[in-house]
This record gives structure tokens, sequence and C-alpha cells, in this order.
């Protein structure tokens, strides 16, 4: 009998691989209807769907590795990168889901998220406010209109599989819909902005350096609390907390 890996869990969900099987374990069966309504849409390739028995979702493992992880280190050709840069792209140009997703949010929305976060921070004594109020500035260049793409979501390295410099698939879609395109790609590079040439030039598009930018800072000033809370550390080497000292 094959072994049972603990690949993530925490209060709100878990995922277990058995051999070639993901088991996704979630509450929360919107984010579930969500993850297979969005692999379905997608242009680019998915795990499959081996079955479904609330709360829990099957699906197939993918064949490659992925390109790393935050904080640790990344693995991959130049030309690697360039194809899930590409891969976004071909997702990004796909009509948009109807429903909004985690990149969708409202400018009015994510502001005030944003501040009441901030604030939190600071009061706690987690993050100190110079930091924190240094990254709330860069952060508000993401604050401004944008087209509605077919956003991931949620485009974390560690869910982007490549067999050389192949795209053979991602995962985890639950926070996937209409939003911001910028939000992927700045997900995808947090923490590994040495490979962002490599990403823009199989991207293809012009690109604001300045917004990608802000979104690293947003992502890291909404992640900090959360994830001390369900026991992860955003304060190891090269996470999230490093990646908010790097815009100072």
């Amino acid at each position: 009998m094959d072994e049972v890996e603990v690949v993530v869990a925490h209060s709100e969900r878990a995922t277990l691989r058995v051999g070639d099987v993901f088991l996704k374990v979630d509450a929360d069966q919107a984010r579930i209807d969500v993850e297979v309504e969005a692999m379905a849409r997608a242009p680019v390739p998915t795990p499959k769907v081996l079955w479904r028995k609330p709360p829990v979702l099957a699906i197939s493992a993918l064949p490659g590795t992925t390109l790393g992880s935050l904080g640790g280190p990344s693995t991959g050709s130049s030309e690697a990168w360039a194809a899930a840069g590409a891969a976004l792209r071909t997702l990004h140009d796909a009509p948009p889901p109807p429903w909004p997703g985690r990149a969708g949010r409202s400018i009015a929305a994510l502001a005030a998220e944003l501040d009441e976060e901030c604030a939190s921070l600071v009061t706690s004594g987690l993050l100190p406010a110079d930091l924190v109020g240094r990254n709330r500035r860069v952060a508000e260049a993401a604050l401004r209109p944008w087209t509605p793409a077919f956003t991931h979501g949620d485009l974390q390295i560690a869910h982007v599989f490549v067999d050389g410099d192949e795209v053979t698939g991602i995962i985890d879609w639950s926070e996937a819909g209409r939003g911001d395109a910028l939000y992927d790609l700045a997900t995808f590079l947090l923490g590994h902005e040495d490979h962002l040439d490599d990403v823009l030039a199989g991207y293809g598009a012009d690109v604001d350096l300045d917004v990608i930018h802000a979104w690293w800072s947003v992502r890291s000033l909404l992640a900090v609390r959360w994830l001390v809370d369900h026991g992860f550390d955003p304060f190891a080497p090269g996470c999230e907390v490093d990646v908010l000292r790097s815009r100072m």
C-alpha cells in the first residue's frame, strides 16, 4: 500500500498524496466547486478530476516537478521559466469566468482590507511600523483599474509543474476567477525576482513593474498574520517578511 503524504494541512483544508492520487479535503464546498469549474475552463494543462465525494476531491498527480517554492531555491532552466510565462499569457488571454476570483477584489475592498491588516500588524507588534508603512505606500500602485482576465488567484511557483522546458500542469484553482493578470504574475515571481526577465520574455507583453512590486507588497502584507495563525513561518529566509524588507 502506498504511504500517505501530507502535502499541506491547516484548519481550513488539507491535501494528501497517496501514490499518484491527490486527495483534497475542504470544508468549504464552494472552493471545490470553483476549482473543478476553473480546471474545466482553463486553456492550460491541469490535473484530471478522478472523483468527487464531498468534502473530498480526488485528482491525478502531474508529471514533472515544480520550479521551486517560496523561501527555497528555484529550479529549472531559463527556458522553463519562459514556458511558464507563456502558459500564464495563454490563461490570461482566455475568456474570463463569470465569477470574481481572489485577484478580482475591487479597489475599494482591497484598500480597506490592506488598511485594516496594516493596522493589525503594527498594533500586534508583529511587524515594525516603518516596514508596514513603506510597503503600504508601495502597494498603492496595485490599486488601479485593470482589464478582467482569467486568473488563477494563487499562482505560487509550487503550483506550476514542468518537465524539462514544458509546462505539464497547474494545480490548486480554488481562488480562480476574473481578476488582475498582474496579480498572478507577481504571485508567481514572489521571492524569485531573479527570474523576472525569463517569465516576462515568455509572457510576451509589456508589464508595469511598479504594479508587480506593489502586488508583492500587497500579497505579503495580507499573508503574514494568516500564516502565523496557521502554523507557517513568514519570517523564514526568502519568505514574505524578507519580500517586504526588499522594498525598503
